[in-house]
């Protein structure tokens, strides 16, 4: 494709990445999700109606927010409660995002660097619009001649989201309880068999931050990206199942890649921040690098 073609796939899916903010989202008439009187999500308009059903738990939507009881005045007892919530709608078959149960919590919390107010099941997280962080590590090479190359993994099939799409080297969410070095390392050698020898020299260089909505609800998401020069003669290889194959491409092969249907959305965009880094995209001749910036970088407030 073209060079202005290119550009503007990459604008569409900023935009779509990002589509929380665009006239016509439910962001209007969504309720903010408090807790101590501290916002931590947005409910979508057709999850808070059911939320009536449990009035021990969730508060009568007021001034445009629907609150834990106050009742509920710890960490351990909200995650209990809104856990039991969460199991009994998942039995009803109420939401589908409720059938890909992960049993792996993420924590609750108004900003990242506070201690979580409660712990929430991953796949219900959409349903309160609650932020979820992960990392995402940039596996290359740079040969003798200077040129780079990037990593990339062939998704599982049989994975829950994005089945069989490219993907990063290594990537994963950020699970209660894990710092996100912590993260970044056992990603590595889950995904890619990556020794932590290895993993550990990944330099922390960005965030990628964006909101989306679909049919499941609202994803307020932050990406800690990584960066990992790996030895030009070392290989990943399948680890825990999550990936069926790697492939060592490119850097023009990986930007030509990710304007495709067949890269998983956020690794794109992910990606799309390497290259705006090490300088594979130049101001001075696209024409959309300052769109390409401020859609990487959407902060939920």
């Amino acid at each position: 494709m073209s060079h202005s073609q290119w550009s503007q796939k990459i604008v569409q899916l900023l935009r779509r990445m990002n589509n929380f903010y665009s006239p016509g989202s439910c962001r209007a008439s969504c309720f903010r999700f408090e807790i101590n009187g501290a916002q931590v999500g947005w409910i979508p308009p057709q999850v808070a109606p059911l939320l009536s059903r449990f009035p021990d738990v969730f508060s009568p939507p007021q001034g445009g927010a629907v609150s834990l009881r106050p009742s509920l005045d710890s960490p351990g007892r909200r995650t209990e409660a809104v856990d039991a919530v969460l199991r009994t709608l998942r039995q009803e078959g109420t939401f589908s995002c409720l059938k890909g149960w992960r049993d792996e919590k993420y924590s609750v919390m108004s900003k990242f660097s506070e201690a979580p107010l409660m712990l929430m099941e991953r796949s219900a997280t959409s349903l309160f619009g609650v932020k979820r962080s992960g990392v995402h590590i940039n596996g290359y090479t740079v040969s003798d001649g200077g040129e780079v190359s990037m990593w990339l993994a062939r998704r599982s099939p049989t994975k829950q989201t994005y089945p069989g799409l490219l993907d990063h080297v290594a990537a994963g969410g950020l699970a209660a309880g894990l710092d996100i070095k912590q993260t970044v390392v056992k990603e590595c050698e889950e995904e890619a068999l990556i020794p932590a020898a290895i993993a550990e020299k990944a330099r922390p260089v960005s965030t990628v931050s964006y909101t989306y909505e679909d049919e499941d609800g609202v994803y307020p998401e932050n990406q800690f990206v990584f960066d990992l020069e790996l030895p030009v003669g070392f290989k990943p290889k399948v680890g825990d199942g999550e990936v069926q194959e790697f492939y060592l491409l490119p850097m023009e092969k990986v930007k030509e890649l990710m304007a495709t249907d067949d890269f998983k959305p956020n690794c794109a965009m992910v990606v799309l921040d390497f290259l705006i880094r090490h300088s594979f995209i130049d101001p001075d001749t696209e024409t959309c690098y300052q769109e390409f910036g401020a859609g990487l970088h959407q902060t939920l407030e």
